[in-house]
């Protein structure tokens, strides 16, 4: 989009509040889209700066209510105190959102240096106590009729996205992996089932990961939660400590679980038993989902910086795979260990 053209329509969406950068024209920054197909700007004067989010060009009308989901779930949590984005505005016939700008410094990678270590696990910290009060809270109140995917998290919703995704877009289509159809959807199923009965009534991000917090004035605030809908606790959590991203080493894993459980019980009262119970089965699926994303978006959406991530993503779903709980998913269990070699020989012939 010409730059002109956007100042021209963040001007007129923010009325009054455009007075704000009237002193200097705006200077306007494309940034990343990462993994979405979304386009990012940043406008900035001397006066600060602010976010400018549009669907794709030639959107489609699952990609305008994404736009909406964008705005409508990011006023609700950000009501409530949650620690993302205000939105100052949103357009809903071109799907223009203009939201508070939380800078350049996800958590993941570079945004803090060496000799860092413990204000970086201060910052896990704080964010999955931000996490636990935002995930009690922002289901009060949570209409679903603001999402865009679909408010379900259900068994079909996680065999269809999240294992079916795995079957389909890592085994199948990036490894060519032969495998028991029937074998792998029937513990597909089963897997799922256990999966859905746990509590469902919390708000769920469902991309709680590391490249999405972001380090604001030396806080850490949420971002790219359209996606969110009601389910279950555990899920968000696995999706944080299990971050290929980031790669937190197995004790600070353990650490930070517990530190979850006691800001959660500080919000409601749930048993710590059924949590870690119920964390097994969400952490599997939130592996399977990443390892299915990880490999469309680098084969499919030609973005590289993804395939890096498979391997530890696939050695991860491999540990869960190998605890007692899952001794009834051996196919399971095969198919994750042969990713791993799969994997593990395709690197190898690339550095040959």
């Amino acid at each position: 989009m010409e730059s002109h053209i956007l100042i021209k329509q963040a001007a007129a969406l923010l009325g009054a509040r455009a007075q704000t950068w009237h002193s200097t024209a705006p200077q306007v920054e494309t940034i990343s889209a990462d993994g979405s197909s979304r386009r990012f700007f940043r406008l900035r004067n001397d006066r600060g700066s602010f976010l400018a989010i549009l669907p794709p060009r030639q959107a489609n009308a699952r990609e305008m209510a994404e736009a909406r989901s964008v705005a409508l779930i990011g006023r609700h949590l950000h009501s409530l105190g949650a620690p993302t984005p205000e939105i100052y505005a949103w357009d809903d016939v071109n799907g223009l959102v203009l939201c508070q700008d939380f800078g350049n410094r996800p958590l993941h990678g570079n945004a803090l240096g060496p000799g860092q270590e413990s204000l970086r696990l201060r910052l896990y910290e704080e964010s999955l106590q931000a996490l636990a009060h935002m995930q009690v809270r922002a289901a009060q109140g949570f209409d679903p009729d603001w999402c865009w995917d679909t408010p379900r998290f259900d068994s079909a919703f996680m065999q269809e996205r999240e294992s079916g995704y795995f079957l389909r877009a890592l085994c199948r289509d990036l490894l060519g992996l032969s495998f028991d159809t029937a074998e792998l959807a029937e513990e597909c199923r089963r897997l799922a089932e256990q999966a859905a009965a746990t509590p469902g009534r919390y708000f769920l991000h469902r991309d709680f990961q590391s490249r999405n917090i972001m380090l604001t004035a030396g806080k850490p605030g949420f971002i790219d939660f359209q996606g969110g809908r009601l389910g279950p606790l555990a899920y968000d959590v696995a999706s944080l400590l299990l971050d290929p991203y980031a790669a937190l080493p197995t004790a600070m894993q353990s650490h930070l679980l517990e530190r979850y459980l006691n800001a959660l019980n500080r919000e409601i009262s749930y048993d710590r038993e059924q949590f870690c119970h119920e964390y097994l089965y969400l952490a599997v699926h939130r592996n399977m989902q990443m390892l299915g994303a990880f490999a469309f978006l680098s084969q499919v959406k030609a973005k590289p910086f993804f395939a890096q991530f498979l391997r530890p993503a696939a050695a991860s779903l491999a540990a869960l795979l190998a605890q007692t709980e899952f001794a009834r998913y051996a196919g399971l269990r095969r198919l994750s260990l042969q990713c791993c070699q799969k994997l593990t020989a395709q690197m190898n012939n690339h550095f040959e």
